[in-house]
């Protein structure tokens, strides 16, 4: 157990760089869901890992033993690096665990906040107006989700831009991205490794809501131009504050994907190269295996070991008549 549940520690620095390549090749929903599956693996493998680390190490020590019935000689035999590795991996448990839950309550708070800032503003169903001069659209999710957008991204449109705009920012709720942002925002707090799924995925469901409102508009032309034109607005008057999960149209590397707008997009979905995706199948595979493996290991070690406790505890009841 203690070589094998290593793996889905380290699978994480080999799956990223090849997953990154990967998400290039792919349809932006493909590539959205392909991230974001491949992040949720990688890290609740990697955290899986660390708590079998900490409990083997737990069980080693002789008042838990003592308090699950166990016997410390048979689960410590021929293992005397598991206590000295179980410290460091229970220390990571916590501290990941109490980052998570800083993070959760981080977005939380800041899309409770938007949703009250704009509770009185000007709306139009889920559509909300902000008087800024400063040009600015985004998604704002929650219940409900709006489209929230300044006065100054409107004066920076023309009619037609402006519902390209519109239906970007609607596909981001109607597609539920923020849930992808989320767990992969998640997944990175539990292993930092995964931090550079972050892009691709930033990218891959831009790229997504580009294609619904080209969809939506039936111009791809026009749609790559609003794009561009809200992306060089609300760039030249600088960033402002606003909620982590929520996503706009003039984020991302804005040329690649006004350049993917104005090719024609190949009649079949592509599919990554054979070698890439063999890989990519291989780190999950190796990093569930060898949990699985762990598990397996560990809950055999814990009943030999409670087996030979009850054998001595049968004993001494014997020997006692």
């Amino acid at each position: 157990m203690i070589y094998a549940v290593w793996l889905p520690l380290l699978m994480p620095f080999l799956a990223v760089p090849v997953a990154r390549r990967g998400a290039e090749q792919l349809r932006p929903r493909t590539a959205a869901w392909a991230l974001t599956a491949l992040a949720l693996v990688l890290a609740l493998s990697s955290t899986a890992a660390l708590g079998m680390l900490a409990l083997a190490g737990a069980l080693r020590l002789s008042f838990v033993a003592e308090a699950a019935h166990l016997s410390p000689q048979l689960l410590g035999a021929g293992l005397p690096a598991t206590v000295p590795a179980a410290v460091p991996a229970a220390l990571a448990l916590t501290g990941l665990g109490v980052l998570v839950l800083d993070r959760a309550r981080r977005h939380l708070r800041e899309l409770r906040a938007a949703h009250r800032q704009f509770r009185s503003g000007a709306s139009a169903g889920d559509l909300c107006v902000r008087h800024d001069d400063r040009p600015e659209a985004y998604a704002l999710p929650g219940r409900p989700g709006r489209i929230v957008v300044t006065t100054g991204m409107l004066r920076a449109l023309s009619a037609g831009e402006r519902e390209v705009l519109f239906a970007h920012e609607r596909a981001h709720l109607t597609g539920r991205h923020h849930v992808f942002l989320a767990a992969v925002e998640f997944a990175v707090a539990l292993h930092p490794a995964l931090r550079g799924l972050r892009a691709p995925l930033s990218y891959a469901l831009e790229r997504w809501a580009d294609e619904s409102a080209a969809q939506a508009t039936g111009d791809r032309a026009l749609t790559a131009r609003a794009v561009g034109r809200a992306a060089l607005a609300a760039r030249a008057a600088g960033s402002s504050a606003r909620p982590r999960l929520s996503l706009t149209a003039t984020a991302g590397p804005v040329p690649r994907r006004v350049t993917a707008l104005l090719t024609t997009p190949a009649p079949a979905a592509r599919l990554l190269p054979r070698s890439l995706a063999c890989l990519l199948l291989a780190c999950v595979a190796v990093s569930a295996t060898a949990v699985l493996d762990a598990a397996t290991d560990l809950h055999a070690g814990i009943e030999v070991a409670q087996g030979e406790q009850g054998q001595q505890g049968h004993a001494a009841f014997g020997d006692g008549d």
